[in-house]
Order: C-alpha cells, then structure tokens, then sequence
C-alpha cells in the first residue's frame, strides 16, 4: 500500500497551515503518464491571472476544465469575493487575498512558491480544500479487498474525519481510532477490509462517493501554476510556478495543475535567481503587488 503509515500520521498534524511543496529524489526514472482530455472546445476563453510582482508581470491562462474549485477558489481570493480568516485578526473578510504577499519559497530551476499570509510557509485563508489531480475512476462500493482500494478509502472517508476533530481522539468514533491505529503500525491498509465501504462511510457520516484513481488530468510541466499542499486535499491559498524546463514528473498527481504561465516566465526566471537565505527565501522580498482574475 501506497505509504499508509505517512498518511496516517499526517492526518493528526493537518490541521497546521504548513504548507510545502515536495522535493525528490531526482534520481528517480520518470514514469510515462496518461492524462485527461478536458471535453472542452478551442473557442471557449479561458480566464487569465495578472500577476503584478516587485520584479515584473506574470500572466496565467487558469484552466477551469481541469481544475474548476482550484481555478474558482484562486479567482475568489485574487479578486476579493471568497471570503477568508484574518490568520491575525482570526476574523472572517472578503478582499484581495494575495495582494502585497511574497514568493516566500524560490529554488533555482525548480519552482517559485508564494501565497502564504505570513511570509513563512506556514499560512493558508483558514480553510482547505480536496485536489483536482485525477479524474474519477469506478466508483467504490461493498467489499474493500485490495491496498489500493484501501488508500482510496482511507484518503477519502477516513482524513477528512479525522481532520474534522481537531485532532482530539477523543472526538472520534473508537473503532475508527482503533483501525486507523492498526493501519498506521502495521504500515497496511488490510485492517481496514473487516468491513465493506459504506460501513465506513455510515459510521463518519460521509455523505459522497469514493472512486478509484482514473487518468492524470495534468502534468506538473515547466510553466505551469499549481497549488501547494502538506499532504492529499490540503489546498488553500499557496502555489507555485514550475521553471524546471523538463516539468517536474515525480509530482505528477501530488499537486493539482490549474493554469500555465503565457506571458512573463522571464520574469519568474529572474525571481528563482534571487539571493537566497534560509529555507529559500529571498533575502530581498519579491513582493506580488497586486493579483487579478479577468
């Protein structure tokens, strides 16, 4: 089973606003994927992000046929109409979001990252959302008999309930606790297939579906934006560009693509070349000036 053990105890430190990008080994043999063809057509214009930074312009074409919740929460908290939580004032407002931010986060034929309201890393609007990374496969019903499908479930039913108590385990339902313990310590989804999906599903009040893992919907290729993450469904308000001129295959399905750069990847180039200090951080702000969706 994919790293259940990770997972399993990242669910309980979710709720930090840590967010992060994943590095690699870059030694790793890319693997051909297959990706989704969005049952869109040419004609159709797609909304473009204006990206004013200390160091020049970036422009996005957003793709919402891929992504639609990621392109929609991007453009609410860039224009000002989602609402989001004061991370200080720990209150609830509605303007824009990225406006006077900086690119926190910046690695020489890698990546630019930005979006966090603290600078750091560790921020997001005080709320996350769920990937956009696959399409849906079949969708899960009755027995749970194999790793994978366990994953699924787990992934899907499972994190999000136990997100939602705070990480209090006494707020959870004990044989949940119980089996997501056993998960954890045998590194193995096979406590989990004593019952069947909807059992799971009763017992944490999941109300959706579960599907299995169908076509890649988009790459992580050079140029393109995508959003940051601490693990499956923790989207918020951070993103990055790639500027690796191969993409970056190893993240392929880790972070959801929503859009690619079409004008100004000069200017991001210029921006990964920054003096450094720790963590990747510029040692000079590269501040964006103000952030717009049309």
């Amino acid at each position: 089973m994919k790293k259940l053990l990770t997972l399993g105890l990242m669910t309980f430190f979710l709720f930090s606003c840590a967010q992060k990008t994943e590095t690699q080994n870059k030694e790793a043999e890319p693997k051909a994927v297959k990706t989704e063809t969005p049952e869109t057509t040419a004609s159709v214009k797609k909304p473009i992000a204006t990206i004013e930074t200390t160091m020049g312009i970036i422009k996005v074409e957003l793709w919402p046929d891929k992504a639609p919740v990621t392109v929609a929460n991007f453009a609410g908290l860039a224009n000002g109409t989602k609402e989001w939580t004061d991370p200080v004032t720990k209150t609830k407002t509605q303007r824009p979001f990225y406006d006077g931010l900086i690119f926190h986060r910046v690695i020489k034929e890698f990546m630019i990252q930005g979006g966090c309201p603290f600078g750091q890393g560790n921020g997001d609007p005080g709320y996350k959302f769920e990937d956009e990374t696959y399409s849906n496969g079949s969708e899960i019903t009755g027995e749970i008999k194999d790793e994978d499908t366990a994953m699924r479930v787990f992934q899907a039913v499972f994190v999000p309930y136990l997100q939602s108590s705070g990480g209090d385990k006494t707020k959870i339902d004990k044989e949940i606790m119980d089996i997501t313990d056993e998960c954890m310590k045998t590194n193995s989804g096979k406590p989990m297939m004593k019952h069947p999906v909807e059992y799971y599903k009763e017992k944490t009040k999941f109300s959706g579906k579960v599907y299995q893992q169908g076509n890649l919907i988009a790459p992580v290729a050079y140029g393109t934006i995508c959003m940051a993450n601490s693990g499956p469904n923790t989207n918020g308000s951070q993103f990055f560009i790639v500027t690796k001129k191969e993409g970056c295959d190893w993240l392929n399905g880790k972070h959801t693509v929503f859009g690619r750069v079409i004008e100004g990847m000069d200017v991001a180039h210029k921006i990964e070349n920054v003096e450094k200090g720790a963590q990747d951080k510029p040692v000079t702000d590269v501040k964006m000036i103000k952030v717009r969706v049309e």
